[in-house]
């Protein structure tokens, strides 16, 4: 692997953490939801950042080894893991893609630029939050006021 140029390295290791799914919601992964922070090489080596959903994440030593058994499986266990918590994570890096595997399994993810929270089921956008707290940290639970069914939603932050 050290023959390989940083770009090729890069890519391979985007490829593999691209199978990684997130512990708590298996149908998006780790690159999906924006928790790999970076992918970097100096002359020291190479190295993945993350950056959990929320400061002090219980599921972060989970994702963590994961990370890593996929690096070690991919024939890329030379490369270093590193858990970044400034700038802190943001709804923000959640991908295109997915927003929308998210909000296919039932989870509203923060829309860019909008206030207003679609239900993932219906679509509706009369919805309401029933509670800052929602199945994890960093979830709140809201409920549909047209088809009145319960889901959770990514806290914006």
């Amino acid at each position: 692997m050290a023959d390989m140029a940083p770009r090729d390295l890069s890519q391979q290791i985007a490829e593999v953490l691209a199978r990684v799914p997130d512990p708590e919601i298996p149908v998006v992964s780790i690159v999906d939801l924006g928790i790999v922070r970076d992918i970097g090489h100096d002359a020291n080596g190479s190295w993945v950042s993350l950056t959990p959903t929320y400061t002090g994440c219980p599921a972060t030593a989970v994702i963590k080894q994961a990370t890593r058994d996929a690096l070690d499986q991919g024939g890329l266990g030379h490369v270093d893991l590193r858990i970044v918590l400034s700038p802190a994570w943001s709804t923000d890096m959640i991908t295109e893609d997915g927003r929308e595997k998210l909000r296919r399994y039932g989870i509203a993810p923060p829309e860019p630029a909008s206030p207003e929270v679609a239900c993932p089921r219906c679509g509706s956008r009369q919805t309401a939050e029933v509670s800052r707290f929602g199945s994890t940290p960093c979830k709140a639970l809201w409920r549909c006021l047209a088809c009145h069914e319960p889901f959770d939603r990514f806290k914006c932050h």
